[in-house]
């Protein structure tokens, strides 16, 4: 009887280091994922022209980038993952161009969270590579700071996939 025990309790352990695995590479598969959506979005943006941030307007050399959603979209539909460009307001960072919805809209005009581990590296001038909580939803996310001539963090680059 006891050898039953141990073949069950191997064939479980077994099973669980399996799940586990499939798990961890699908967290670098994601991953891997998040950052080739990054670089499309910073490129298309980047190839606009220099940032800058003029009156609460994200701009992109000559192309306003508040209410513009055909590069977000772009991204979106290419990677299969949500896309959002922030603009620096106030003490924290608003959504001007994004494909996340909330209550059936668009989330234009809603703030990053002031609390989230996000903010707290693109106040610093870094990047945040994680999972993060999205207006309720858990996603791998990637957040990128968009930094003015000066290297000033004006505004934030984000892509994210739902968990």
């Amino acid at each position: 009887m006891r050898s039953w025990y141990g073949v069950v309790i191997a064939l479980v352990v077994a099973s669980l280091m399996v799940v586990s695995n499939v798990s961890g590479l699908h967290a670098q598969d994601l991953q891997g994922k998040v950052k080739t959506a990054m670089k499309m979005l910073q490129e298309k943006t980047n190839s606009l022209g220099q940032p800058k941030l003029d009156g609460g307007t994200l701009m992109f050399g000559e192309d306003e980038m508040n209410g513009n959603y055909d590069l977000v979209d772009e991204v979106a539909d290419n990677n299969g993952c949500t896309a959002t460009i922030f603009a620096a307001s106030g003490d924290g960072f608003k959504r001007i161009s994004t494909n996340v919805i909330k209550d059936g809209n668009r989330a234009v005009g809603t703030m990053l969270d002031p609390n989230g581990a996000a903010i707290k590296k693109i106040k610093n001038g870094e990047s945040f590579y994680g999972e993060a909580d999205i207006l309720g939803e858990k996603y791998e996310t990637g957040y990128e700071p968009i930094k003015d001539a000066s290297g000033q963090p004006i505004g934030i680059w984000y892509v994210g996939y739902k968990k």
